[in-house]
């Protein structure tokens, strides 16, 4: 593992006074552990309806309980009428703070009436009053440059109904990272994307990185306003349920939230902005991939929370099942449905003539169906990754719009055997053939840690169990059975997914092409998980309480590094390489 995790704690050790680091000291710490200086994050809201207060305020004191440092929340301008929101009525025992010498300068600076405060949730608000005089733009940046040197994080929260103002967008240059909160509504994408096109070049700006985040009210239902932002302006980079209304114009008064998944989905991008966010990564293994369902359980008995999970193939099945809200025990149950000699055959829907595949996949689309229905990412309780192949170019996709039943119902598209799946004009096929363990999908989100699952066995796995499965069949079968199947080889006549047949061959030579692939991409995992499979045949769904019972020893065995990779320690977890080469010189 790397080890920025030990780099950002010693700096959190020299900052730890909530008003005390200054300018040496800041750069000292830089100097020493090489870590970027304090985030900059600029909130945007575009429309008024979103509460606004109420939101950055659970933003900031989700930071401050995450990370245990300071942080103060800006407010470019204060409400009309009474005491800065977010005091009383969003939590209150707020109390006036006097400004200290440093903090004289910048006031003195500014130009304009302040005021701060330490709020109970433990961090500080301070209030521009703008509506005496405009902000001066020019002042901006010394004013975040110098609370960045008094505060390891600084909120910015602004207004941008229509048309950003000056001071919104010189906000943005000085910001390391935006959250622009809109609606799901059209008229949302039309200042999305004029709000991007107003901010100015990278070379004039720190070039804040902006991440579309979608306010729903509950009950409120997305209706393809993910796809049309990702077409138009910008792909949705999270949603936040169960948003209040903004302030009442009569009244003032902000509301309550309406459900905990409103404070569940804030602290999640509280933990993305201070570098803490899990993420799992579930590989391709057809059959093999029930033992992801054991790993999900003992995270879920040791109450250790994954942020956002990416799957391929089989990953994505089960991955998408556990985001909508099935505990692993209820996935487990789904599981042993199959169980069964014949019950196979429930998930085969031949067709004829074969000319792009043999099964069109739709049985096992309908099956995950059942279970989620129609829902789209946005439903999701947590954000969810599903890696597909794009057949014409080949490059990697990962879905995170539309319905989760058809992206899955691509992922699992295997080549030759399943037919390829076309959504909005473009065919894809099973994901595990362009990232069989998704963790770069992952790392290219911003997650700072990284469990991998990996059941893909290796090529010395592989190797012993075809020689153990025969040594067992051996000893099993009968002198009057071992003859029959030499008169009459039934299964290697007609089963087409027989060792040594048709759909066993496609199988292993993708397996063949994943392995090298896989090992790479575990490599950028913060911690692997390799359960002890040696069987590779692919639908072995007959018995899936043998894999999940794999899964659940292997998370067994790691769970102390699991914990210590969760909670922010420093772990040192090298990869396992193949002990056998994959090609052999004859």
């Amino acid at each position: 593992m790397s080890s920025t995790a030990g780099r950002r704690e010693r700096v959190r050790r020299v900052e730890r006074s909530s008003l005390g680091v200054t300018e040496m000291h800041f750069e000292r710490a830089l100097k020493e552990t090489g870590v970027r200086p304090p985030p900059v994050v600029t909130l945007i809201f575009l429309f008024q309806q979103l509460s606004a207060p109420r939101m950055s305020y659970e933003l900031a004191r989700s930071l401050c309980a995450e990370d245990n440092a300071s942080a103060v929340l800006v407010r470019l301008q204060a409400p009309e009428g009474g005491a800065p929101p977010g005091l009383d009525e969003l939590g209150g025992n707020a109390t006036a703070v006097d400004w200290a010498p440093s903090e004289a300068v910048i006031r003195g600076q500014f130009g304009l009436p302040m005021s701060l405060a330490h709020t109970g949730a433990g961090f500080h608000i301070l209030t521009l009053d703008a509506r005496r005089q405009p902000i001066p733009t020019e002042s901006i940046g010394t004013l975040l440059s110098q609370l960045s040197r008094q505060f390891r994080y600084v909120l910015v929260e602004a207004l941008a109904d229509e048309t950003p103002s000056p001071a919104v967008l010189e906000c943005l240059a000085h910001s390391d990272m935006a959250y622009v909160f809109l609606q799901a509504a059209t008229e949302s994408v039309y200042h999305l994307d004029l709000l991007m096109r107003s901010v100015p070049p990278p070379s004039h700006a720190r070039c804040a990185r902006f991440n579309p985040v979608v306010c729903l009210a509950e009950g409120e239902d997305i209706d393809g306003f993910d796809r049309l932002a990702q077409h138009l302006a910008a792909p949705i980079h999270a949603y936040i349920h169960g948003c209040p209304a903004g302030a009442s114009a009569a009244e003032g008064v902000v509301q309550p939230p309406v459900n905990g998944a409103f404070r569940a989905d804030l602290r999640r991008v509280a933990r993305e902005i201070c570098g803490r966010t899990v993420g799992l990564a579930l590989s391709s293994g057809a059959a093999k991939g029930f033992a992801h369902i054991g790993v999900i359980q003992v995270l879920e008995e040791n109450g250790i929370e994954v942020d956002v999970v990416a799957g391929a193939s089989i990953g994505a099945y089960i991955g998408a099942l556990w985001t909508y809200g099935c505990d692993g025990k209820e996935v487990e149950r789904l599981a042993h449905e199959l169980e069964g000699r014949w019950k196979l055959w429930d998930l085969m829907d031949p067709i004829f003539p074969p000319r792009q595949g043999f099964v069109r996949g739709l049985a096992l689309k309908d099956r995950l169906m059942r279970s989620i229905g129609h829902a789209r990412f946005a439903d999701l309780g947590r954000p969810l990754r599903v890696v597909a192949g794009n057949l014409a170019t080949l490059e990697r996709v990962a879905f995170a719009t539309g319905e989760v039943a058809a992206a899955v119902h691509a992922s699992v598209a295997v080549p030759g055997i399943c037919v390829p799946v076309t959504i909005d004009g473009e065919t894809y096929i099973d994901g595990g053939i362009v990232e069989p363990v998704p963790v770069q999908v992952l790392r290219e989100m911003g997650v700072a840690r990284v469990i991998a699952v990996n059941v893909i066995p290796t090529p010395d796995r592989a190797r012993y169990g075809p020689k153990a499965e025969r040594e067992l069949a051996a000893q099993a079968e009968t002198p009057a059975r071992r003859l029959f199947r030499k008169v009459l080889p039934v299964d290697q006549q007609l089963n087409y997914f027989a060792r040594g047949n048709l759909f066993e061959i496609l199988m292993r030579s993708f397996h063949g092409a994943q392995v090298r692939v896989a090992e790479a991409s575990c490599r950028l995992a913060d911690l692997v998980l390799r359960p002890e499979i040696c069987d590779d045949r692919w639908l072995d769904v007959r018995h899936p309480g043998r894999f999940i019972a794999m899964g659940r020893k292997v998370a067994e065995a790691h769970l102390e590094e699991i914990k210590a990779l969760v909670a922010g320690e420093e772990v040192i977890h090298e990869p396992k390489l193949v002990p056998e080469p994959v090609a052999e010189v004859a």
